[in-house]
């Protein structure tokens, strides 16, 4: 079967990378100063990122961060970039810096601080961000030599780099993808209900116009129906890391300090979101208690992606080798 399910405690993951540990220096917070300059096509400025010059024997990982978050802890988003943080582990277990690279395809965040609703607004859709997705990635590969990479891409940077892969038929490029509770069925905060508070300003106007939502609000929407008409196309290979107890994102149940909404899509109708994460064909990891991880809100969607079972399991899926790897 194509499709496998595997629940993973981290004791057998962590051994097999620690039997290969190896310290491969620290991931800092910009871009090589002779890496091409891309602009942001939503702020018209340089995106920011990591990456680093030296040699590279592994393929290169490039790490996708969610919707209102940041590659790495920025001065509008200071308690957060988590993903940097999993850059670092694969750095500490024998990556080089150089085959480590972060994408902020949403600049500094400060948009959002200045005004909540941005965070539901055309900057932040799928679509709106694959033109700096597709830039970066031919950058990487012209920088660093290589001729595939792979990506893991947290929240809405899953859906994004599928996308833009559906997009530019990249299948041959995107050597794995780590797709890490991503919205791939769509999120639950999209509803008309009255008691749906994400659609408040002062949470980011998740209403069901915002663009945001008539991409993820319900699985039926033209932009899902088109990128789920294959979930899991090859010769990429995929591996989904997913909530399976709750998230504020997927759950009708209390995630951390945040209430449940209705489980109703944005066309008001009943819809069951708590498997969104998943894909069809895909190997799948499932994780529970993930909130203690996130330690301003204490959810489980925040707290996967500082997990060292995320951590591990992607250590892991990136470095075990195949029959038809090259």
């Amino acid at each position: 079967m194509k499709s496998s399910l595997l629940r993973l405690g981290c004791a057998a993951i962590c051994a097999a990378a620690m039997a290969a540990a190896q310290a491969g220096g620290t991931v800092g917070n910009t871009l090589p100063a002779d890496f091409p300059v891309i602009e942001d096509t939503s702020f018209e400025k340089p995106v920011i990122g990591f990456g680093a010059a030296g040699p590279v024997t592994r393929t290169p990982v490039i790490f996708l961060h969610g919707n209102n978050d940041t590659p790495f802890p920025t001065d509008c988003n200071p308690t957060y970039g988590h993903i940097q943080r999993l850059a670092q582990y694969l750095a500490d277990h024998g990556y080089a810096p150089s085959e480590l690279w972060g994408l902020g395809y949403q600049g500094d965040r400060c948009d959002v601080n200045a005004d909540q609703t941005r965070r539901a607004r055309m900057a932040h859709t799928n679509a709106a961000n694959v033109p700096d997705l597709r830039r970066f990635v031919r950058a990487v590969l012209a920088y660093t030599g290589a001729r595939q990479v792979d990506i893991v891409g947290h929240s809405l940077g899953a859906t994004l780099a599928r996308e833009w892969m559906r997009q530019d038929d990249a299948y041959r490029t995107v050597r794995r993808l780590v797709a890490i509770d991503g919205p791939n069925h769509g999120i639950i905060n999209c509803s008309p209900n009255v008691l749906n508070y994400w659609q408040a300003p002062a949470l980011g106007g998740f209403t069901p116009t915002s663009e945001v939502c008539a991409e993820l609000g319900s699985p039926r929407t033209p932009f899902l129906r088109q990128l789920n008409r294959d979930e899991t196309p090859g010769p990429t290979r995929y591996l989904v890391i997913r909530n399976a107890d709750t998230g504020f994102v997927y759950f009708a149940l209390q995630d951390g300090f945040l209430a449940p909404v209705p489980a109703e899509d944005s066309f008001g109708r009943p819809n069951d979101f708590s498997r969104s994460a998943e894909l069809r064909g895909a190997r799948q990891v499932d994780l529970s208690g993930q909130g203690v991880f996130d330690p301003v809100l204490q959810t489980t969607h925040l707290g996967i992606l500082n997990s060292p079972q995320t951590w591990a399991a992607t250590w892991h899926f990136l470095n075990e080798r195949r029959r038809d790897d090259d």
